[in-house]
């Protein structure tokens, strides 16, 4: 034996160090993980495949910073995490964890619409709550799923503030939700007359028009795919990552 290596407990050689050098590695990535969570809410897991998590609570925020105390979603966080997750080779897809009341309308769109247009197998999952924003959001991933005590409110687009009371501003407002209404019903299967009508409901709310939908109302309006829990969503996500690798495969064999 020479002076540089040790013997283990077993009676093999073994090199200095090497453990040491895996130890700093594991907690590194462990740091790495865990400031990942700290500033954004999201975090990379490494099970069957591996999956991005993101995580859209409290209140989206867009153009305007919100007051500290509010819990918030900054859409700048997002969209970068979004276009890495779409361009990384070992993130095989992304599970959308929401519970939002809403917030800023063109930043939650915005966010819609990328994950919409992503290649990667996509699926979401309401926890809590997914209003008035968070209806789109909820919806635009390919697989979407609410548990059986979530609640989604669907309600006209509003605006806090001064608001100059002509017909310009109307317009724009009418504009605004025909966005919002053409994003759901060309991602769920509920047409665009039934999603306007719980909209538009005076019935429901005391102090606002519109509807609440609990999660089995929600996939029995066609809002959302399934009921189900966090499993039930994982399943879904490693399923569709599995059919798409199959695909893959199959089309590089022709």
């Amino acid at each position: 034996m020479n002076n540089n290596t040790i013997v283990n407990p077993s009676g093999g050689d073994e090199p200095p160090q090497e453990n040491g050098n895996q130890d700093e590695q594991e907690d590194a990535t462990t740091e790495e993980k865990l400031e990942q969570v700290i500033q954004t809410g999201s975090i990379t897991t490494n099970g069957k495949n591996i999956i991005h998590c993101l995580t859209i609570i409290g209140q989206v925020e867009g153009h305007y910073i919100l007051p500290s105390q509010n819990k918030t979603t900054k859409y700048e966080h997002v969209i970068p995490q979004l276009v890495a997750i779409e361009e990384s080779q070992d993130i095989k897809g992304l599970i959308i964890i929401i519970n939002t009341v809403g917030g800023d309308v063109e930043a939650g769109l915005a966010i819609a619409e990328l994950i919409a247009g992503m290649t990667k197998p996509t699926v979401s999952i309401v926890l809590g709550g997914g209003h008035s924003i968070g209806v789109p959001l909820a919806v635009s991933a390919k697989i979407s799923f609410i548990v059986p005590s979530a609640t989604m409110t669907i309600h006209p687009v509003r605006m806090t503030g001064l608001v100059l009371g002509i017909p310009q501003t109307l317009s724009y407002f009418e504009r605004m939700q025909d966005r919002i209404v053409n994003f759901v019903t060309r991602n769920t299967s509920i047409n665009a007359e039934r999603f306007t009508q719980l909209m538009m409901n005076t019935g429901e709310l005391v102090m606002d028009v519109g509807s609440v939908l609990n999660g089995a109302d929600a996939v029995k309006e066609g809002l959302i795919d399934n009921l189900g829990g966090l499993a039930d969503a994982v399943k879904a996500l490693n399923e569709l990552i599995s059919e798409g690798e199959k695909s893959n495969g199959a089309t590089h064999n022709n």
